[in-house]
């Protein structure tokens, strides 16, 4: 008999990752808009952010280790607790004269907290769903997330304008609140694993066994990990560098079509995770390496329009067009990638592989952005110089990784 995808678990779960999510993008985006009309600076803002995301790069490992040895239901509804109190202490304390003080601070613990919750929560999936489901899990709980990252801020900038920053902070503490609440009632196994040792051995002893793991023992999963990575890697520095820099400063468009350009990319985003669900237990894995092939293929049009004296909104179109299609082919890939991970993961380094994985993708996505940041500004008269090299390299990585994706067919029916 085939599993149910929706069970009481996973419906639970869906419903916190709304809730928790949607608290995160209207705190995030109250925070921003204060900070910028406070300083005048997105430079300063930048700074805070760049320095809050250090701790989850740094913290991954241990998240991993904790969502290995601990309850991660429990650990799931300590954390949201945590993030809701913390919220709520900021804003109570909050004032003019130290406010980038509280800012900074809350921002570093929330980095702290997604450090040890993303990895349980990727954990929870493959621990509640089997088989197939498991892509189909991923796809709902991403579709989510494109859901809330589209509505959310639209939302939190109607509340910031109408009522302020606290209003929204207190808007965010019941968000946390309601998902911690939620997840009170999901039920997990879990079997306790008994350490001879000092806590120190212990992280020393299960930091040793997942990097064999993914080093030597399933050398290909790294090899998946890595690049799943390197397709953020260009494809963030083209859409979050690319998409405002050839919008606004290249073709002079106003602030309008830069809006309707990123809510285009998100809706290409749940598209994605839709045909990702529907592609389940029909896209094999050795096929992957084709749309990992048709992202750089996406990207080139974006270029070649640049070559031709087309009109600033006929170029605008076009590379919208292609940059939405690289968007849902990035997201089908990845959802595949990291369903892929945790089927072939054990239980008892679910959380530690996955922490790998969201610290190395997350890594990768800034120093993207800082590279073709340096690429745009020196090719501002002729950005195909960036785009069609970037769509053909990333081509060839798709057909190189053919192999890679044989070989994890192969090992994946080994083991069944």
């Amino acid at each position: 008999m085939e599993q149910k995808l929706f069970t009481k678990n996973f419906i639970l779960l869906v419903l916190g990752q709304v809730s928790s999510l949607f608290g995160n993008y209207i705190l995030r985006l109250a925070l921003s808009m204060y900070v910028l009309e406070t300083t005048g600076s997105a430079a300063v803002f930048a700074g805070i952010l760049s320095a809050a995301v250090i701790p989850t790069i740094l913290l991954s490992p241990l998240g991993g280790i904790l969502a290995d040895r601990a309850n991660r239901r429990n650990i799931m509804v300590a954390l949201d607790a945590l993030t809701g109190v913390s919220v709520l202490c900021a804003a109570v304390i909050l004032s003019e004269d130290h406010a980038l003080m509280v800012i900074g601070a809350l921002l570093v613990a929330l980095s702290v907290f997604g450090a040890f919750e993303t990895p349980t929560v990727q954990a929870c999936i493959p621990q509640m769903l089997a088989g197939d489901n498991i892509i189909r899990g991923n796809a709902v709980v991403n579709q989510v997330a494109s859901i809330s990252y589209l509505t959310a801020p639209m939302l939190g900038g109607i509340l910031y304008a109408a009522f302020g920053l606290k209003p929204v902070m207190y808007a965010s503490v019941v968000c946390f609140f309601i998902t911690a609440l939620s997840e009170c009632f999901i039920q997990l196994g879990h079997q306790h694993r008994t350490y001879q040792g000092n806590v120190l051995s212990m992280v020393k002893d299960d930091f040793s066994a997942s990097i064999r793991f993914i080093t030597k023992e399933r050398a290909d999963l790294m090899k998946l990990l890595l690049l799943a990575a390197l397709s953020r890697f260009f494809v963030m520095g083209v859409t979050m560098v690319g998409i405002p820099f050839i919008v606004r400063t290249i073709l002079g468009l106003d602030a309008t079509y830069y809006g309707g350009a990123e809510s285009a990319l998100a809706i290409a985003t749940i598209l994605g995770s839709i045909a990702a669900g529907l592609l389940t237990g029909k896209l094999k894995m050795e096929r992957l390496s084709f749309v990992l092939a048709a992202i750089g293929i996406c990207i080139i049009p974006a270029g070649i329009i640049f070559l031709f004296p087309f009109g600033a909104v006929i170029k605008y179109a076009v590379s919208v067009a292609t940059f939405c299609g690289m968007q849902a082919a990035i997201s089908i890939f990845s959802i595949f990638a990291v369903s892929m991970i945790q089927q072939s993961t054990p239980d008892h380094l679910l959380g530690k592989v996955m922490a790998y994985t969201s610290a190395i993708t997350m890594c990768a996505q800034p120093v993207g952005q800082m590279i073709y940041g340096f690429l745009f500004d020196g090719c501002r008269e002729a950005v195909y110089l960036v785009l069609i090299p970037t769509g053909v390299i990333v081509g060839m990585i798709g057909v190189g990784a053919m192999r890679v994706f044989n070989r994890l067919t192969i090992k994946s029916q080994y083991l069944k």
